[in-house]
């Protein structure tokens, strides 16, 4: 007989500051992604707490009084774990833990952990292995005297290395180790890449949890994994795609998010070279988010951080049957219109319609609403770069109405 399955949640608090540059409003959609990532995770935030601050208090990050307050929740409630929104330093990290005297992460080792319950070929795991070792080297901390004398002997006395520097030495190797794995990976990937022949290849970009393997899975017809969770999918995956009778290869590429840690984008460069080789970028946006312009803003900074924005996109605003807007009723003469209160009508009248009709989608990938126009418009895009590069093919693929749909024989 199976026995049901009990899935316990850690309780935890969450903590962010409301500075000079960043208001209340602006913590509040950060704490809220910090929700999602610790319920992704395998935590339950059951209290946020904030303050406002100039600038983080360099011992504790936030002030003595609210790191009491915070302190004597934990006592009462039985909180395991703090998580804090902004990167802590070390030396912010080892005080807070001895005040607290509990788990405490901060946004960065959160996303890490996430990274490491997702991994699941040896490259990805290797991929976040390296972005922890580089994440807890300046972290460790403690100093141990039992191997003061292992270095002991004629010409080798006095207190040799501290455990301390024994652990630093031994994350330094495996780093180093590490490395040096990724360097023969990405070397073989760059094989593969390179084995793939001249054929267009085309990069889903955007923010993590947007549809982009769900629209990968429409449109390959594949099966990639798919979860209503941030960070789904790690490994890219690159299928061959074929619109009526054009071939092109499509990636799936691991999402993006805010303040992304910097260990991630370097240990990650491998996966994201599939983002740099890409002809055409097909930018997946979530326009049921309330915060999506700002997803927007994130993915085009990393695009720039990895040298990818000078590539040709094509705008795709998923989810459109999951979007909602607010409503002023007609005797409402207090309420002021905000972005909020958009309909898609208005939305495609604002700066989306300086992208371009062409370069700015409309789609439901679950439901396939304007798939039709989003096959025409890809397709189109695709054709133009491959008769670009092969002239001489012009004729074998006409314009998408006058093209052929290739039949598949099963």
């Amino acid at each position: 007989m199976l026995e049901k399955e009990n899935i316990s949640f850690e309780k935890t608090i969450v903590v962010g500051i409301i500075t000079q540059n960043q208001s209340e409003e602006k913590l509040n959609e950060y704490l809220d992604e910090l929700e999602f990532l610790t319920f992704t995770a395998g935590g339950e935030v059951i209290r946020r707490f904030s303050q406002k601050m100039e600038r983080p208090n360099p011992k504790t990050f936030v002030g003595t009084g609210k790191m009491e307050e915070i302190h004597l929740y934990i006592k009462e409630h039985g909180v395991s774990t703090v998580i804090f929104d902004d990167e802590l330093s070390p030396s912010q990290q080892k005080n807070i833990t001895k005040i607290l005297n509990c788990k405490v992460l901060d946004r960065t080792n959160l996303i890490l952990d996430i990274f490491a319950q997702r991994a699941e070929t040896s490259y990805a795991r290797t991929q976040v292995e390296l972005a922890q070792c580089q994440y807890l080297l300046p972290r460790l901390s403690g100093m141990w005297t039992h191997l003061e004398r292992q270095k002991g002997g004629i010409g080798m006395r006095g207190p040799g290395e501290t455990e301390i520097e024994t652990d630093r030495r031994i994350v330094r190797d495996r780093i180093s180790l590490l490395k040096d794995k990724i360097k023969v990976i990405d070397k073989q990937m760059s094989i593969q890449r390179g084995n793939r022949g001249a054929m267009v290849r085309v990069a889903l970009v955007g923010y993590t949890n947007v549809g982009k393997s769900t629209l990968m899975n429409v449109i390959s017809k594949s099966d990639v994994f798919v979860e209503n969770k941030l960070f789904a999918t790690l490994d890219t995956t690159v299928r061959k795609v074929v619109i009526k009778n054009l071939p092109f290869l499509l990636s799936d590429t691991v999402g993006f998010i805010r303040k992304l840690p910097t260990q991630l984008v370097d240990s990650f460069k491998s996966t994201l070279d599939e983002v740099r080789e890409a002809d055409l970028l097909l930018h997946v946006v979530d326009i049921s988010h309330p915060d999506f312009e700002e997803h927007i803003e994130s993915v085009n900074q990393t695009l720039a951080d990895i040298k990818s924005d000078n590539k040709p996109v094509i705008m795709v605003f998923n989810k459109i049957d999951a979007y909602k807007h607010l409503t002023i009723d007609e005797d409402d003469l207090i309420t002021e219109k905000t972005k909020r209160h958009y309909t898609l009508d208005e939305w495609k009248q604002t700066w989306m319609s300086n992208v371009g009709a062409e370069n700015a989608l409309f789609i439901s990938a679950v439901n396939k609403e304007n798939f039709e126009e989003f096959r025409e418009r890809v397709y189109e895009a695709v054709r133009q770069i491959h008769i670009t590069r092969f002239p001489y093919n012009k004729f074998l693929y006409p314009d998408y109405k006058d093209a052929v749909e290739k039949k598949i024989k099963f």
